[in-house]
């Protein structure tokens, strides 16, 4: 289990997370989003033990990570843009690695055939995918107890990251391997993470289960014979709001049912549910917090 208490950090004069808490359960894949610069790096390093908190606490299993060794040993952190020398290979990257961790070289090269890699060529001159898939290999073989992934999906075309997902489960389940994963993918998210956490303002601005999340917002389609006005909407608790002549859109909690007796006072002619995904509630929340505007994800044309 992971568990950040007060966590501070800053660069200088600079202060990126302040009194950031959070507790990850074990066996979960939890998907860490924010919008550019909010300190998801950040966070993946302090919790990999690669930097010292300025304060507060982590801790990993009931241990502190930051010069512990054996505990790092449990800990895989791929970051966004791994490490490799001039020279480097696939296949003597390997060797490298089985310095610090303990695994299956067979495994590692099964990866690498699963992606069509080539084994000798230098990966300086691979593209960014397949770097990507490269060090995807060696996480994957590591089979580590936690897993941290910053831009999991960036560079890799869609057949790879199929794989990857399915590989990803597959972790959770043979080895109930914690797995944090950085991501602008929202929707690559939703398809394999239980739970996730939102970073605004240097700490957790929401977070929970992103099935219950999705569950409990709901989007309508509502058309009227005249054009309403928006106290008309008001004993609901709005999250996003668009009108477009007699038509109005609105994200609001409600259930359909509930939703249906208290606008049907204001006889509508139309009233329709329209899904929702777990990259419109992001978008919808940092819209909230003074960030882009949510209409432009919300298909709305």
């Amino acid at each position: 289990m992971i568990e950040i208490k007060k966590l501070c950090k800053s660069y200088g004069d600079k202060l990126v997370l302040n009194n950031l808490s959070i507790t990850i359960e074990d066996g979960k894949i939890f998907g860490l989003v924010g919008i550019n610069g909010a300190g998801k790096s950040t966070l993946l390093r302090l919790i990999s033990g690669i930097y010292k908190a300025d304060c507060g606490d982590i801790l990993v299993d009931g241990e502190n990570v930051y010069e512990n060794e054996n505990k790092k040993k449990d800990i895989f952190f791929l970051p966004d843009e791994p490490y490799y020398g001039i020279n480097t290979t696939p296949l003597n990257l390997v060797d490298l690695y089985l310095e610090f961790y303990d695994f299956n070289k067979a495994d590692y090269l099964n990866y690498l055939e699963t992606f069509k890699l080539p084994l000798n060529k230098k990966m300086h001159t691979f593209s960014k995918g397949m770097k990507r898939q490269v060090f995807v290999s060696l996480a994957l073989a590591i089979k580590p107890k936690y897993l941290f992934l910053d831009e999991a999906f960036d560079g890799l075309d869609p057949l790879a990251r199929l794989t990857f997902k399915r590989a990803i489960i597959d972790l959770v389940e043979e080895k109930q391997t914690t797995i944090i994963i950085s991501s602008h993918s929202l929707r690559e998210l939703e398809d394999i993470c239980d739970c996730y956490g939102l970073i605004d303002k240097m700490e957790i601005a929401s977070s929970g289960d992103i099935s219950e999340s999705i569950d409990k917002t709901h989007k309508y389609q509502v058309a009227f014979n005249e054009v309403p006005t928006k106290d008309m909407f008001n004993e609901f608790n709005i999250l996003a709001y668009e009108q477009e002549s007699r038509i109005v859109r609105i994200v609001v909690n409600d259930d359909l049912e509930t939703f249906k007796e208290k606008i049907n006072k204001y006889n509508p002619l139309i009233i329709d549910e329209i899904p929702i995904n777990f990259e419109e509630l992001f978008i919808i929340e940092v819209e909230n917090r003074g960030y882009l505007k949510w209409k432009t994800y919300l298909n709305i044309t």
